[in-house]
């Protein structure tokens, strides 16, 4: 699982040094991609495979399942963590977030979001308002 939040920098070539705490998980290789709200999600190989296959089930009738499965696979890249704990970030999903030199680095459970550093904290800033009250629906029979 994937916690916290880093602020790292991205290098004049764009690439991230992924935090110590995530390298392992990684180090077999990744997938990086368009997320959601403008951050990329950066994958474990294997955690991408079963998000392929419950794509690959979605008739290919439904048009929302080919627009989802288009965005999401064109933008996909697939790297290799380099000794240093490296990965490059290609210039079309450093475009699609925004991404310039400070970025934050989250973990979201099965996955990390790589998001623009000032747009990471307007987007938790917002939130944190409705936090509260979301939890009751999300975890309507847990009692903090």
């Amino acid at each position: 699982m994937f916690l916290g939040t880093y602020k790292p920098r991205l290098d004049e070539k764009g690439r991230l040094i992924l935090p110590a705490k995530f390298r392992s998980q990684f180090a077999p290789g990744l997938v990086l991609t368009r997320g959601q709200e403008r951050c990329l999600f950066l994958l474990p190989l294997d955690e991408f495979r079963r998000m392929y296959e419950h794509l690959r089930q979605a008739p290919v009738t439904s048009r929302q399942a080919r627009d989802y499965m288009r965005v999401f696979l064109s933008g996909a890249s697939d790297e290799m963590p380099d000794k240093q704990g490296r990965i490059s970030i290609p210039a079309t999903l450093r475009e699609y977030a925004g991404l310039d030199r400070d970025i934050a680095v989250i973990g979201a459970g099965s996955r990390v979001e790589i998001w623009d550093a000032a747009t990471w904290d307007c987007y938790l800033a917002n939130q944190e308002e409705g936090y509260a009250e979301t939890a009751e629906q999300i975890f309507p029979d847990l009692h903090f």
